[in-house]
């Protein structure tokens, strides 16, 4: 595809392109090469489980079910979820935690229940589906959940997921506290992304309410931050 410029300019199309067409078609090329990865990596992800038993259905139901998985909301005015069904080949192959947990004697694999504590229902169904599909639909604090819940049981590729999602949606009035959480949660693209938007708008950083938070709660945190700021300071200053 050539813009109008590169079509005046040209006569025989193969002859060049201008610079906003080339940047735009390798951008283009960049976007399908990681297009291409994420798929590579959701299929490897769903395929983990193929030589277990190839023929566990797409998703999970009662009916065939031989685990099943609890949470509930704690407070004065505890609620009890029913249980989402699940199949242990399936959580087994994703994750390894849980297949030391059903491999094991632990009170799990023995009782055939998992209870999950910390966690919403509707979290804990989008994590179980996604250990079937690969898909989830995220927004800003479901992507948090997952990705907490995808550390705790080491499905990296959930954890990639939502760590991408939530790379796509930080900027500098979110940039501290994603800072914070990718800290907590050893989620390292996040973490760079973060402290760049943060180091970018130093300026601003005391005046902001979650500084002063960070401060009071992981003063550590605010040292990284500045140790980083110094070190591109140097970086970047003029050499004699």
């Amino acid at each position: 595809m050539w813009c109008h410029s590169c079509r005046e300019e040209y006569e025989d199309v193969d002859a060049g392109t201008c610079k906003e067409c080339y940047e735009e078609a390798s951008e283009t090329e960049e976007e399908l090469k990681r297009e291409i990865e994420d798929l590579k990596a959701k299929v490897s992800f769903l395929r983990l489980c193929s030589p277990i038993d190839p023929h566990l259905p797409a998703s999970p139901s009662a009916a065939t079910a031989d685990i099943s998985l609890h949470t509930w909301s704690s407070g004065s005015d505890c609620v009890v979820y029913a249980p989402i069904p699940a199949h242990k080949a399936v959580l087994m192959s994703r994750s390894p935690v849980f297949k030391a947990m059903l491999e094991s004697e632990m009170e799990e694999s023995q009782s055939g229940t998992i209870k999950i504590a910390d966690v919403s229902y509707t979290v804990l169904q989008t994590f179980i589906h996604y250990l079937y599909t690969a898909e989830a639909l995220l927004d800003e604090q479901m992507a948090c959940d997952l990705l907490v819940l995808a550390e705790r049981y080491q499905v990296k590729h959930l954890k990639v997921f939502c760590e991408k999602f939530m790379i796509s949606k930080v900027n500098g009035e979110t940039a501290v506290m994603s800072f914070a959480f990718a800290h907590r949660h050893n989620a390292g693209m996040l973490l760079e992304t973060a402290l760049a938007l943060i180091l970018d708008n130093m300026s601003m950083l005391t005046a902001r309410e979650e500084y002063r938070e960070l401060v009071e709660k992981d003063p550590r945190l605010v040292v990284e931050i500045y140790e980083a700021y110094l070190t591109r300071q140097v970086n970047t200053a003029p050499r004699e």
